[in-house]
C-alpha cells in the first residue's frame, strides 16, 4: 500500500508538476468488514485537477464519490495509489472540507463555528471577528452570529458550514453535495455565490454532486464514474466561458451537454437501483 501524501514545497523531479495541485494515482479503496465480503469502493483511480480549477464528481450513488473526497482530505488512506498535493502558500490551510452533514459544532454560536479555523490559526480576534461577519453576510445569515445550531434550519445550518471553510481562504476546497439540503432558490443563490468566490479567490474546487445542472453551471471539467467499483469512465470539457451565471441554462448548449452527460450516466444508475 502507498499512503497519500502532501508536498508542501513545489513539486519536481517525477512528482506532479507545478500546474496540477491535486494527482490521484492508481487508487484504491476498499472497506474492510468482519466476516463478510470486503466492499471495494474505489478501483485504480487516476485524476488530476489542475491549480485553480473547478472539477466536480458525478456518478451513482455508491459509486465511491464521497470515499475519493475523504481520501483527498486525509481522512481515510487509500488501500493503494498515492495522492499528490501540492501546498504553495503555507500561510493558507491546504483544504477545507464542507460535507452534506453539516459537521458544526452544536454547543458553538453560528460566529464561534464560523471562527474556528481562524482561531485555531491564532488569527487575531478582532480580525477573526471582522472575517467571521463578513461571510456570515455573504451567506445570508446576518442576525444569526450568537444562536446556536440547534435553532437553525437544515440550510442555515450548511451556510454555517460554507462561511467555516470559505473565511480561512484555503488554496483547495473539498465539497460534498454542500447544497443538497438548500431548498431550490437558496441553493441557485449559494451557486452564483461560490462562482464569484471561486472567481475572486482563485480557489481550486473538488466538488462532489449528483447534480448535473449544477456541475455544468459551476466546474471547468466534469468527471464521470462507474458505478462500484468506482472508476473514471470519462472527463468531460464544460465548453462555456468564465464569468458565468445562471443565466447560461439558457444556452441551448447547457442543455445538450446535460443530455449528453445523462446517456453516459443512466446505465450505471439504473444498475444501481435494480
Amino acid at each position: 500500500m502507498t499512503e497519500a501524501v502532501r508536498s508542501e514545497s513545489p513539486l519536481t523531479g517525477d512528482v506532479a508538476p507545478i500546474t496540477d495541485k491535486i494527482r490521484v494515482e492508481g487508487v484504491s479503496y476498499r472497506y474492510r468488514r468482519r466476516r463478510r465480503e470486503d466492499v471495494v469502493a474505489l478501483d485504480d483511480v487516476d485524476l488530476t485537477v489542475g491549480r485553480g480549477e473547478f472539477l466536480s464528481v458525478v456518478g451513482p450513488s455508491g459509486c465511491g464519490k464521497s470515499t475519493l473526497l475523504r481520501v483527498l482530505a486525509g481522512l481515510q488512506k487509500p488501500t493503494d495509489g498515492v495522492v499528490r498535493i501540492h501546498h504553495q502558500h503555507r500561510d493558507r490551510p491546504l483544504v477545507a472540507p464542507v460535507f452534506q452533514e453539516y459537521s458544526i459544532f452544536p454547543w458553538h454560536t453560528v460566529e464561534a463555528n464560523v471562527r474556528l479555523g481562524l482561531d485555531a490559526a491564532g488569527v487575531d480576534r478582532s480580525e477573526a471577528r471582522r472575517r467571521a461577519q463578513e461571510w456570515i453576510e455573504r451567506v445570508g445569515l446576518t442576525g444569526f452570529e450568537k444562536a446556536l445550531p440547534g435553532n437553525l434550519s437544515g440550510g442555515m445550518k450548511q451556510r454555517v458550514a460554507l462561511a467555516r471553510a470559505f473565511v480561512v481562504e484555503p488554496e483547495i476546497l473539498l465539497m460534498d453535495e454542500p447544497f443538497a439540503a438548500l431548498d431550490a432558490q437558496l441553493r441557485k443563490v449559494l451557486q452564483e455565490e461560490l462562482l464569484a468566490i471561486v472567481r475572486e479567490h482563485n480557489h481550486t474546487v473538488f466538488f462532489v454532486t449528483h447534480n448535473l445542472d449544477e456541475a455544468i453551471l459551476l466546474s471547468d471539467r466534469i468527471a464521470l464514474m462507474s458505478a462500484r467499483p468506482g472508476r473514471i469512465r470519462r472527463i468531460v470539457d464544460v465548453p462555456f466561458a468564465r464569468p458565468r451565471t445562471a443565466e447560461l441554462r439558457k444556452d441551448p448548449e447547457f442543455s445538450r451537454l446535460e443530455e449528453d452527460l445523462w446517456a453516459d450516466l443512466k446505465g450505471d444508475v439504473e444498475e444501481v437501483v435494480q
